[in-house]
């Protein structure tokens, strides 16, 4: 990957909504005929980190997202259930600035380079919001992101069937059964959990957020892939088992599950979130 430029971007920053201009021509780029419209929850990534001085106010409203403040605004005629799935990804290109994210990691990074790729950016920046993994705005810019979450293509919701055991004190087992809803052709689609956490609060000593109380919500602390899928009808059941490593104090009560489906530009074709129950 050529090298990359940086930037922590506030309501002033340079960034516009952008779709994709190299997916034009890739892999299911446009909504295949045979792929059907749904009202399933759009998927909003958020790629922020703690070192950044702009990424709070994008927490808050990824968080006033996630609990339904704009359903009202966002939510389609005739649709039912939450209009979109927050997902937050901490980075970790910030932490040289004095204060070390506790959920960053390079794996998140290395995720939103390759939206950087597949979008067609030259600069990594956060706060940075990935609409259904098809367009990219400044992550502050509320009016801008509902509109895109009002575009964004929908597709019907998996109708997996999710239990939850622990195997050990150390590790979280997510198993998954039922029909993905939609036909997926030879190019094949990839079925990923993430496990993310809400209500994190703390207290920034150091680094540009020094002396702010920072709240997190839909933190992704782990990302597996269930299984890759080709070839398959609409109601075939799918199973499959992710193993997830939970880290010191992990409380279910306070985590969710995200199922999402991405094809190989990481472009999303259905979304299914799960409450993890208050005791495991």
């Amino acid at each position: 990957m050529a090298p990359r430029l940086f930037a922590c971007f506030g309501l002033k920053g340079s960034s516009t909504s952008t779709a994709g201009k190299k997916n034009s021509g890739q892999n299911a780029a446009v909504v295949a005929a045979d792929v059907p419209a749904g009202d399933g929850p759009v998927l909003v990534q958020l790629f922020s980190s703690q070192g950044c001085k702009t990424s709070p106010e994008a927490e808050m409203l990824m968080s006033r997202l996630g609990r339904g403040d704009f359903d009202g605004q966002i939510r389609r005629e005739g649709g039912s259930g939450s209009p979109a799935m927050v997902l937050v990804f901490h980075v970790d290109y910030w932490d040289y600035l004095g204060w070390k994210d506790p959920y960053g990691s390079s794996q998140w990074t290395v995720r939103q380079k390759a939206y950087i790729e597949a979008l067609n950016q030259d600069t990594m920046f956060t706060p940075q919001l990935v609409v259904q993994g098809r367009a990219q705005l400044l992550g502050n810019e509320e009016e801008t992101l509902l509109k895109s979450i009002v575009e964004a293509p929908r597709f019907p919701s998996p109708a997996f069937h999710a239990t939850f055991q622990r195997p050990t004190s150390e590790t979280l087992q997510v198993s998954l059964t039922g029909a993905l809803r939609m036909k997926v052709d030879s190019s094949g689609m990839n079925i990923m959990v993430a496990l993310y956490e809400n209500g994190l609060v703390i207290d920034c000593p150091r680094g540009e957020n020094s002396g702010r109380v920072l709240a997190n919500d839909y933190v992704v602390r782990k990302l597996e892939k269930l299984c890759t899928v080709k070839d398959l009808t609409a109601k075939k059941t799918v199973s499959g088992t992710a193993h997830f490593t939970v880290w010191d104090g992990f409380n279910s009560a306070k985590c969710g599950v995200a199922v999402f489906l991405q094809n190989t530009s990481l472009q999303i074709f259905g979304t299914q979130s799960f409450q993890l129950p208050d005791e495991i």
